[in-house]
């Protein structure tokens, strides 16, 4: 049994909890009212199973039930949790998002048991205490990315980060799909991408400049059902799918597969294969008019598939050589009338704006994308810093915040020797819940256009399912509070309190089988000693 001040991510306001309980048996009834179905259903299949409570329908009135009900007069995605007095717990949502957070902190409530897939205590009654609880999201883009193209993470493996992600209260799952590494989607019309650029023959393991590689073959791809699968689930839990195919830089992949991409009057793409290491790669897509009707193939199947209003088109990390030593590329550049190369990125960028544009669909991409221009209505992810989140705010544009310095999961946890394969500076669970996405630079109509907040979990040393949940956890439960809760001033944030919490929520990591870092360091299978990193020592810049 857990009190509402032991909540994560942390709620707007608690009463309570005062003397009394309600208890959760055999005999207790669920009652949803229309718009509530999803989370029903969820609770049924997940508190129910965990429990072994059979919360059978029964009325609105009726004693001892769980009532789920929408009341617009709540802002969207808020909840008000009631556990009183007539023996009733109520979740009122301002919309179905809202009952569905609402449960998820029921869930907390009953203890890390609630968490498991079937009843460790058989017959235990659950009792949670008088309470209200009153809360509702700060942002409403709260995310993960998952890079599943470096290492390729199966099918199971993405639906059990939906529900962790539904857990924490995040609501966008960023899924980044094709890079040089390999290509993660079928398209039906180009089967080789997924034939061929689906998967690579070896890996480097560690940082690019480690002399250790992994001889074993590494692919994978999802399947158009599977992708539907994938989007289906996150909707019943109220997550958005973003989906992210990179142009025109990180696409070796695609090139390999379809070597007419590529640049090739200025290199040999028949010799291309899937890249097999790390970096930044030459190797990016040619300026023609074949390589938008393929790319436009590509992404009129992916809006079948991916319904988000936002489509992720990358535009980071493109460079530019083999651009300036084509005659092609600059031959575009001339009929175009473009200044160089910048002015030819932003061009193959604005194409296909445009053209999600008309189909009624928003693009985002990586902040290299204000770089000669950003057409309106376009959005920006800033990873380099604040610096492309407060240019594009003040350009008008929207922006979700996800420096690289605060908030990429890949960096390590703590400046030990024995931290696995050690990238970046030091990003301890501190430094995350001290986050603030926000800028003081920017005024409050700017600030209006921060959709949000993400996390970014980039595979490169995260070799399996394992090494994802060790850089990922526990650092996400202090960005969900981040993204989720109204905290104070970075410097006056209780992390002292948000520790207490933490011992709650380990144990309900525990209870999920998450393999988190232990607040002590890492156990002794999750280290990779001799496996070379790339540490940055001191503190991160501020932009």
């Amino acid at each position: 049994m857990t009190s509402g001040n032991e909540i994560i991510p942390a709620p707007r306001a608690v009463e309570g909890p005062t003397r009394g309980a309600v208890v959760l048996d055999d005999s207790t009834t669920l009652w949803a009212a229309p718009g509530t179905e999803a989370t029903e259903r969820w609770l049924r299949a997940t508190l129910g199973a965990a429990h072994g409570l059979p919360l059978r329908p029964g009325t609105e009135d009726a004693r001892d039930r769980v009532r789920l009900l929408v009341d617009d007069t709540l802002e969207p995605e808020a909840y008000r949790l009631s556990v009183g007095a007539d023996r009733c717990v109520e979740i009122r949502g301002g919309d179905p998002a809202g009952v569905f957070w609402g449960a998820q902190t029921l869930r907390q409530l009953l203890g890390p048991e609630a968490f498991r897939r079937a009843p460790v205590r058989p017959g235990t009654r659950c009792s949670i205490p008088h309470q209200v609880i009153e809360d509702g999201p700060r942002f409403r883009w709260r995310g993960l990315l998952l890079d599943v193209a470096r290492h390729f993470m199966p099918k199971e493996g993405v639906l059990r980060y939906l529900d962790l992600m539904a857990a924490h209260k995040l609501n966008v799952l960023h899924f980044h799909l094709t890079d040089d590494q390999g290509w993660r989607i079928e398209i039906e019309r180009h089967p080789r991408l997924t034939e061929v650029g689906s998967w690579r023959s070896r890996t480097k393991f560690g940082h690019r400049a480690s002399p250790l590689w992994d001889d074993r073959p590494h692919g994978g791809f999802y399947t158009q059902d599977d992708i539907r699968e994938i989007v289906a689930y996150a909707a019943e839990r109220h997550i958005t799918v973003v989906p992210e195919i990179d142009v025109p830089g990180h696409s070796q992949a695609a090139i390999a597969a379809y070597p007419e991409l590529g640049n090739t009057d200025v290199v040999d793409t028949r010799a291309l294969s899937v890249w097999d290491t790390w970096g930044i790669n030459p190797n990016v897509l040619a300026p023609t008019d074949n390589t938008l009707r393929f790319y436009e193939e590509v992404f009129e199947e992916v809006l079948t598939l991916f319904p988000s209003e936002f489509i992720h088109v990358g535009g980071d990390e493109c460079p530019k050589e083999q651009w300036r030593g084509s005659p092609t590329a600059q031959a575009r550049i001339e009929e175009l009338g473009l200044a160089d190369e910048d002015g030819l990125q932003a061009w193959f960028i604005g194409h296909f704006d445009t053209w999600l544009a008309a189909r009624g669909r928003r693009l985002i991409g990586w902040d290299e994308i204000l770089e000669g221009g950003l057409a309106e209505g376009a959005a920006v992810s800033s990873w380099r810093g604040y610096a492309g989140g407060i240019a594009a705010a003040r350009a008008g544009h929207d922006v979700v915040m996800c420096p690289e310095q605060q908030v990429y999961l890949d960096h390590r946890q703590d400046g030990g020797a024995d931290e696995p394969v050690p990238i970046g500076y030091v990003r301890a669970l501190e430094d995350v819940y001290r986050f603030e996405p926000v800028p003081p630079e920017l005024t409050p109509e700017e600030a209006a256009h921060v959709l949000g907040t993400q996390a970014n979990a980039w595979t490169e040393v995260m070799e399996d399912a394992a090494r994802v949940d060790y850089q990922v956890f526990p650092r996400l439960a202090a960005f969900a509070e981040v993204a989720w809760s109204r905290l104070p001033a970075p410097e006056r944030r209780d992390f002292a309190g948000f520790e207490r919490r933490m011992a709650a929520h380990y144990e309900r990591l525990d209870a999920l089988g998450v393999g988190y870092r232990p607040p002590g360091g890492p156990k002794p299978w999750q280290k990779r000693p001799g496996v070379l990193g790339r540490p940055i020592e001191g503190a991160p810049p501020r932009h």
